[in-house]
């Protein structure tokens, strides 16, 4: 992906999204385009016009950390876009190449990683990677996510893959009872994982598949969100034991770049805890899970 565009995209959209209002500025005359204006961004961040628009046209090779700083407190970034903004800072000036040259080009779950998961018995535990594929699961990983490991997209070489599952597969939209936000969520993951390797060849092909095939993907990623996939809550809707509300906790594995592990765990006494006790029940006696045919939706992009 090319940084200058990513850089200008990325500043552009962020602008866009604050008001006069917000920004704490009076709101004078009637405006063509929405949100501030770059001489009130270069304003509020202590610039010059013309030096805050060519780091808008994506010039932030160079640019101190100071500099980043002060156009992060006037876009009113959060941690994750502060992050993002660093990251293509660092890639503009090349200090991501080391990075790039340590991280494997085909992440895999070793199998001590395996053994680690498996001895999680009571929660539902995965490894992913930050293309969104699913490498591996616990028992009650597999089951919770069962319509996943049922995706015809998925295969030998290709792992069932959550934005894939999302964009493309009808099954989705019952799975995630909120799935504007899942939808969200997923891209913003992607989009976050792109700022972190923008020459990932498997990233780009994925995105480019899904920008053809779905508009809602399409849509989503032009917007340029980005999000810090650490801790929160999901709600799922399993075609066995019925509506999961599940809190998720995050972590990088240290001795694999690339690769993290998402645990999901219930609120005790709550009625999703009971639904997991039913759901490892299930799960004992499914060696191949398998979903039922959906009749709310076709499905789309099916061979």
């Amino acid at each position: 992906m090319d940084n200058r565009s990513e850089v200008r995209a990325f500043l552009t959209s962020r602008r866009a999204k604050i008001t006069p209002g917000q920004a704490g500025l009076p709101v004078a005359g009637r405006r063509r385009v929405p949100g501030l204006r770059r001489s009130e961004v270069a304003a509020l961040a202590g610039m010059s016009v013309e030096y805050y628009a060519k780091l808008e046209r994506g010039h932030l090779a160079g640019v101190s950390a100071g500099v980043l700083d002060a156009l992060a407190r006037a876009l009113h970034l959060d941690d994750a876009e502060r992050a993002h903004l660093l990251r293509l800072a660092h890639e503009a000036d090349g200090s991501n190449a080391i990075l790039r040259r340590r991280r494997p080009k085909q992440p895999t779950a070793r199998p001590t990683l395996q053994w680690m998961l498996d001895a999680i018995a009571t929660a539902p535990a995965i490894i992913g990677n930050h293309r969104s594929d699913l490498l591996a699961a616990n028992h009650l990983g597999r089951a919770l996510y069962s319509d996943l490991y049922s995706d015809l997209y998925a295969g030998p070489t290709r792992p069932p893959n959550f934005a894939r599952f999302t964009f493309l597969d009808s099954a989705a939209r019952r799975f995630f009872p909120d799935w504007d936000l899942a939808a969200d969520m997923t891209v913003a993951n992607l989009r976050t994982a792109a700022g972190q390797d923008p020459h990932d060849k498997g990233l780009h092909d994925l995105v480019g598949e899904l920008s053809t095939r779905s508009d809602d993907f399409r849509r989503r990623w032009a917007a340029h969100n980005v999000r810090t996939h650490g801790t929160g809550v999901k709600h799922f809707r399993h075609h066995v034991v019925g509506d999961l509300t599940l809190t998720y906790e995050s972590m990088d594995l240290r001795a694999e770049p690339g690769l993290s592990m998402t645990i999901y765990t219930a609120e005790p006494g709550s009625p999703s805890e009971d639904a997991l006790r039913l759901l490892a029940s299930w799960s004992a006696t499914q060696e191949h899970p398998e979903r039922p045919q959906d009749t709310g939706h076709p499905r789309m992009g099916r061979p």
